[in-house]
């Protein structure tokens, strides 16, 4: 998928194109990390095929920096592992879900609104953060948008991920890990329409400092 799509930081530079950002990347699993909360004017935290309760050397600075960024006040923004791992630090619990894995055009509804977007994804939050505000919901994901203060917006699905990369994701990283019958329902779905302009939208104007 990387040699076709690229990776996380090129989704979301596609995503949201025409506001003007200019991005900055760091490779926080290579132990590269920014000089502090401030380093940056807002942050997005992205997917990762790693799990926010492995044991990885990354993955307590990291947290810290959650906090950092939170306390400061900081637009933050986080996407799948991104939604997982800021949970984890503000003081809620994420597991690899019983009920197994969501993939493919999903249904949310909640404050935030309905919205459909593409899931891919197995771990989740299985208890909500102190102070975190539940935006969005599926039948099989109860904790699927979270809100912090004004300025932190988190979401389990991908809104970066359009029909294509769901496509590629089915045929070459599914097979063997994701059960046959899901694969099948998924690919009927592939032509749902999604609400992945609205969604970059909303992520946008986190980071611009409209309140989450």
């Amino acid at each position: 998928m990387l040699d076709t799509m690229g990776d996380y930081p090129g989704f979301f530079e596609r995503l949201l194109a025409g506001n003007d950002f200019d991005f900055e990347t760091y490779a926080v699993v290579d132990g590269t990390f920014p000089s502090g909360p401030r380093a940056c004017d807002g942050w997005i935290i992205t997917g990762s095929r790693h799990g926010a309760y492995e044991d990885h050397p990354w993955i307590p600075p990291l947290e810290d920096l959650i906090r950092e960024i939170y306390a400061e006040g900081v637009p933050l923004v986080g996407v799948c592992f991104g939604h997982q791992i800021i949970a984890q630090a503000l003081g809620g619990q994420v597991e690899k879900f019983s009920g197994g894995w969501s993939v493919g055009a999903t249904r949310y509804t909640g404050e935030a609104g309905s919205k459909t977007l593409n899931a891919w994804h197995q771990d989740q939050v299985t208890l909500l953060p102190p102070g975190a505000r539940v935006l969005a919901s599926s039948p099989f994901c109860q904790y699927a948008a979270l809100a912090y203060g004004d300025h932190v917006y988190t979401i389990q699905p991908h809104p970066e991920y359009d029909a294509q990369a769901i496509g590629i994701l089915l045929e070459t990283r599914a097979p063997g890990v994701v059960p046959s019958y899901m694969i099948e329902e998924a690919t009927q779905r592939l032509d749902t329409p999604t609400t992945e302009a609205d969604e970059a939208a909303r992520i946008a104007a986190v980071l611009k400092g409209t309140p989450a």
